[in-house]
C-alpha cells in the first residue's frame, strides 16, 4: 500500500476540490476507495463557505412549445330551430370551415341577396330578421347538414368529400343556396340542375297587418331540402319519379329525418329536449314536430309533419308524401327504444346518452341506404340493411328487435318469429305487400318543392326519351341516303344569278 501523505490530505480536504483527490488517487498518493472523513476544520470551512457564497438559483426550465393549430372557422348566429320555437331561439354556433364573404366556402355558396362579410374576428353576426341574417343562417344550417354526414361516412368511407350530384374529378363546382330565391311562393327546393338550393317566402293567410314568412329562417325546412341533395349526391336514381313510391317515400323521409338528426347533433338542442320531455321522446316536442312556423301558417298544430306518429303502412295510398311518414314514424321509435334502452341517468347525463344514440341512428340508417339497391329500393330494403349492420356493429339483440318489432307493427316487414322472441342475426326480413309496391306509380301531390320539380317529376325524362326518338330518325335517315343538306338563306338567293350566267 502506497503511504499516505498528510499534508496531501490536508491539500484536497482544504480545497474541497474533487478532481485534486482524483488526481491524488489517480498518482498513488491515496488508497482508492478512501473516503475522507470530514474533520472539524473541514466542518467549519464549508460552514464559513456556504455563508459567503449565496445558493445558486436555478435556472427554470426552458417549456417546449407546442405548434397551435392555424385559426380557421367562424362564429356564426342563426336560428336554431324555427323562429316559434321558443325553448331554443337565436344563439351563436361555430363553423370549422373556413368561410369567405358570402358567406361561402369550397361546397357551398350563398347567392341572390348582397353578399355578408365578416368582422374583424372573422365572425359572421348580423341582425335577425335582415337580409343578411337570412344569409348566415341559412347557409349555416346547410353546412351543418353537411358536416354532420360527412362525419357519419367517415367511419366507413376514405372518400375526401360527400359529393353533390354533379361531382367529379372534373368537376367541384359548389351548390348555390339562394334564401330568398322564391318570392311569393310557399315553397322551397332543390334542383339538380341549377345546381341550388332555392327558398321561397309569402305572405302568411289571414295575418293583418301582413306578415312574410320566409321558409329559409326554419331549420326544419333548410335542413330538409339540404338532406335531398345529399341523398340525390349518394343515390342518384332514387329521387327520379319513374321508381316505385316507396323509394320517393323514402327520399321524402330522409328530409325529414335529416331535420331530427342535425337537431341531435347539436348539444344545446339536445339538452332542450331532454328538459322539454323529461327524457321521454314521446311527449310533445321540437324534434317531432317538423317546420312549427309553416304548419302554423296552414292551421296545424305539429308543424308540417309530425314524426311521432302511429301510421300504418295499409293507411296511406301511393301518395309520396303520406308514404314518407310511415318509415319516419317508425325510425322516430326506433330512436325512442333504444334510447330508453340505453338511459343510465345516475351514470350519465341524458343529454349525452341521447346525443350518442342520435349520432349512432344516423349513422346507422346512412349507411343503410348506401347498401341498398341503386333503383326501386323499398323501406324493407333499408331495414334489412339495418338489421344486418347493428348485428355486423355488434349491437345487443336489443337494437334489431327494436328495429324488427317497429316496422312489422306499421305493416312494412313480417316477422317470421313473434315479436316477443329475439331476432336472430342475418335473418332477412320479408316485405309486406301493398299497393306502393314496385309496379305503382307516384304520386307526389303533396310533396315538397323538390318532389314537385321537372327535373325529377318525369319530364326531364321524357324530353330525352323525345330527343333520343329523334336521333335515331335522324341516323335512319342518314343510313338510307337520304340526309337533307341545309341550304343557307343567302345560297338561296344567288342560285338564280349563278344559273343566268
Amino acid at each position: 500500500m502506497t503511504k499516505q501523505d498528510p499534508n496531501l490530505l490536508t491539500q484536497a480536504v482544504e480545497q474541497d476540490d474533487e478532481t485534486a483527490g482524483l488526481n491524488l488517487i489517480q498518482r498513488g498518493s491515496l488508497p482508492i476507495g478512501y473516503v475522507p472523513t470530514p474533520t472539524r476544520e473541514y466542518r467549519a470551512y464549508r460552514k464559513a463557505k456556504k455563508s459567503t457564497v449565496g445558493a445558486g438559483i436555478p435556472t427554470p426550465p426552458v417549456p417546449i412549445r407546442i405548434p397551435l393549430p392555424a385559426v380557421q372557422g367562424s362564429r356564426v348566429l342563426m336560428w336554431k330551430q324555427d323562429p316559434s320555437v321558443s325553448e331554443i331561439g337565436i344563439r351563436k354556433a361555430y363553423l370549422p370551415n373556413t368561410l369567405v364573404t358570402g358567406p361561402k366556402d369550397s361546397r357551398i355558396a350563398t347567392t341572390g341577396l348582397p353578399p355578408v362579410s365578416p368582422n374583424a374576428l372573422g365572425d359572421f353576426i348580423q341582425t335577425p330578421g335582415t337580409d343578411a341574417f337570412d344569409c348566415v343562417h341559412t347557409f349555416a344550417v346547410v353546412r351543418q347538414t353537411l358536416t354532420m354526414y360527412q362525419r357519419a361516412l367517415s367511419s366507413i368511407s376514405t372518400a375526401a368529400a360527400t359529393p353533390w350530384q354533379w361531382n367529379g374529378s372534373s368537376n367541384t363546382d359548389p351548390m348555390s343556396v339562394l334564401p330568398h330565391g322564391l318570392p311569393d311562393t310557399m315553397n322551397a327546393f332543390y334542383s339538380r340542375s341549377d345546381k341550388a338550393l332555392k327558398f321561397g317566402d309569402f305572405i302568411r293567410p289571414g295575418s293583418s297587418p301582413p306578415q312574410r314568412l320566409y321558409t329559409c329562417r326554419s331549420f326544419d325546412i333548410v335542413s330538409h331540402e339540404t338532406g335531398h341533395a345529399i341523398l340525390d349526391g349518394l343515390k342518384p336514381n332514387w329521387i327520379m319519379s319513374a321508381n316505385a313510391p316507396q323509394t320517393g317515400a323514402l327520399h321524402e323521409s330522409f328530409g325529414d329525418l335529416t331535420a331530427i338528426f342535425l337537431a341531435l347533433s347539436q348539444f344545446d338542442q339536445v339538452e332542450a329536449i331532454i328538459a322539454q320531455t323529461r327524457g321521454n321522446l314521446h311527449d310533445k316536442t321540437f324534434l317531432s314536430d317538423l317546420a312549427e312556423d309553416f304548419g302554423l301558417a296552414l292551421g296545424r298544430p305539429n308543424g308540417l309533419r309530425n314524426a311521432d306518429n302511429d301510421l300504418k303502412l295499409s293507411q296511406v295510398t301511393t301518395e309520396v308524401h303520406a308514404l314518407s311518414q310511415v318509415f319516419t314514424g317508425a325510425i322516430y321509435d326506433v330512436l325512442a327504444d333504444i334510447f330508453a334502452h340505453e338511459r343510465r341517468p345516475g351514470k350519465t347525463d341524458d343529454a349525452v346518452g341521447l346525443y350518442a344514440v342520435g349520432q349512432y341512428l344516423c349513422g346507422l340508417l346512412l349507411r343503410a341506404i348506401i347498401s341498398a339497391p341503386a333503383n326501386n329500393a323499398t323501406f324493407a330494403d333499408v331495414v334489412n340493411q339495418m338489421l344486418t349492420i347493428t348485428a355486423t356493429d355488434g349491437k345487443p339483440v336489443q337494437y334489431r328487435n327494436f328495429i324488427r318489432n317497429r316496422f312489422a307493427l306499421r305493416e312494412v316487414v313480417v316477422s317470421p318469429t313473434p315479436l316477443t322472441a329475439d331476432l336472430k342475426s342475418g335473418v332477412m326480413l320479408e316485405a309486406t305487400k301493398h299497393n306502393a309496391d314496385t309496379n305503382a306509380i307516384q304520386n307526389r301531390i303533396g310533396c315538397c318543392g323538390t318532389m314537385q320539380h321537372a327535373d325529377f317529376n318525369g319530364d326531364a325524362e321524357a324530353l330525352e326519351a323525345e330527343l333520343d326518338e329523334l336521333k335515331k330518325a335522324f341516323d335512319s335517315r342518314s343510313r338510307r341516303g337520304r340526309a337533307i343538306t341545309p341550304v343557307s338563306d343567302n345560297e338561296a338567293h344567288e342560285a338564280p344569278a349563278k344559273r343566268g350566267h
